[in-house]
């Protein structure tokens, strides 16, 4: 099968002759940090940086473990007076959040919408969709248009925004956020509101040059934590669903890409939800989380979704032997990849400690295993 067949039988639930691979398809499922990268170029004997015109991935690693997925586009960042580069370590973006670099990731400090009231909601400079650098989606739309015409492989793009629910979080601060969800809907609501309607403005800006050419779409919001989701399914579906819903059916006005959601942690409770909204593709799939196993999955909607990842990062690929993590990866496939509806991947991106050893040990597995 070609690349594509595989993905389109996947998705449609038939059997395939191996399971779709994927690293560095998505931003949520490649590697982290250079130094992971250089040491798997080095495990595999290539030398120096790739230098092709595909810069997303090193493509001769892509092509020696045969993954399926190139990735296109990233989340849009509009022009705004909120932006600035402070200082070598921090910046703050169009949305006012300030970030601060702590030696691997950039945390937020002090949310801007913390303690705000509905009235400053009205007042706040909100990102302009008009803003956006239509030169930087013109060269997005010629990078899919070659992916889609010059190569076999499956098409990616990285949804252009936030999710509505992390944005919450981030611009009023997680706790403050939460608290309003259970004694001020009516802010949350409106809060909501203006999100989706610079959501929809740049959906349609963004897939209406690249909608064309891309197979399927990534978005990203994590509605779980380790032992279940951090709000209930009555508030999930009164707050969030309503929005999200209405975000996803906006995409699919512009392009017949397949919809692929990322939500870390315990989100059983919610997948029922989540496909209603309209989601074709969860990700991905925390095996340590409560509920989120394998089989578990398989069994009770493994007809309605397909499902991206399920090897885990948190423990498995970081302190396991390659012997090992043939074995863990063997299991996963014989609990999901039945009747299509399951690409390989890591659980999320990965991180310094996974030695290189076990990256190439799990996609060899993945191609031994059918």
């Amino acid at each position: 099968m070609t690349y594509r067949e595989r993905f389109q039988a996947t998705l449609a639930h038939r059997k395939v002759d191996r399971v779709p691979f994927d690293l560095g398809g998505t931003s949520l499922t490649g590697i982290e940090q250079p130094e992971t990268m250089q040491k798997l170029r080095l495990l595999l004997c290539f030398e120096g940086c790739y230098a092709g015109w595909y810069q997303k991935f090193d493509e001769r690693i892509l092509s020696y473990l045969d993954i399926d997925f190139r990735r296109v586009g990233q989340i849009l960042e509009p022009k705004s007076s909120l932006s600035s580069f402070n200082k070598e370590n921090e910046y703050t973006d169009c949305w006012g959040i300030k970030r601060v670099f702590t030696g691997l990731y950039w945390e937020i400090k002090d949310p801007p919408l913390r303690k705000a009231s509905e009235e400053d909601l009205d007042r706040y400079p909100w990102p302009e969709a008009g803003r956006v650098d239509t030169g930087q989606i013109d060269r997005f739309r010629e990078e899919a248009r070659k992916l889609y015409n010059e190569t076999e492989y499956v098409v990616c793009a990285e949804h252009p925004v936030y999710g509505i629910f992390e944005l919450g979080c981030w611009m009023c601060g997680f706790d403050e956020f939460l608290l309003r969800m259970a004694l001020d809907p009516g802010f949350v609501k409106k809060f909501c509101d203006k999100i989706l309607d610079y959501q929809k403005e740049i959906i349609e800006i963004y897939y209406r040059a690249l909608g064309g050419y891309i197979h399927l779409t990534t978005s990203g919001d994590d509605f779980g934590a380790q032992n279940g989701p951090f709000i209930s399914p009555a508030m999930f579906q009164d707050l969030v669903k309503p929005y999200y819903r209405e975000r996803i059916s906006h995409t699919k006005r512009f392009s017949k890409a397949y919809y692929f959601h990322h939500t870390c942690g315990s989100v059983y409770s919610l997948i029922p939800d989540l496909i209603e909204a309209g989601v074709d593709i969860l990700n991905p799939i925390q095996p340590g989380a409560r509920d989120m196993e394998p089989e578990r999955l398989k069994k009770d909607f493994g007809d309605k979704l397909t499902f991206w990842g399920g090897i885990d990062t948190q423990h498995m690929l970081r302190c396991s032997t390659p012997a090992e993590i043939r074995e863990e990866t063997f299991r996963v496939l014989k609990a999901m990849s039945e009747d299509g509806g399951y690409v390989l991947a890591p659980a999320h991106n990965l991180q310094q400690d996974i030695p290189p050893e076990n990256i190439v040990a799990l996609f060899t597995a993945g191609r031994d295993f059918f």
